[in-house]
């Protein structure tokens, strides 16, 4: 876990080249190439334009540390729902045996 939270913060410093927060270039980029393997329209300009607008709650036009990383953890959390729904399929047993 300490290597992860290492790379977290390795991935932003180096997208942000020196400065304390993403402008929208940096954070483009970020998202084309560092998230592009959990997430669709990464090659979408506006797609990516929309999602830094959504993350920037001070309304500044650049993604700080912690809108990163409430864009984080909401990516954690839906790859931690994709996993847990995959093994849930029990239940498509047991709506088998009410149609029965």
């Amino acid at each position: 876990m300490e290597s992860a939270i290492k790379t977290l913060v390795s991935v932003y410093l180096k997208s942000a080249k020196g400065k304390d927060s993403l402008g929208e270039k940096d954070f483009q980029n970020l998202v084309k190439n560092k998230l592009s393997n959990i997430m669709t329209d990464t090659d979408s300009k506006d797609a990516i334009k929309e999602m830094r607008q959504g993350l920037d709650s001070d309304a500044d036009g650049k993604v700080g540390f912690q809108e990163y990383l409430t864009l984080v953890g909401y990516l954690a959390s839906n790859l931690s729902d994709q996993r847990t729904t995959t093994k849930e399929t029990p239940a498509a047993e047991g709506e088998q045996e009410e149609a029965s």
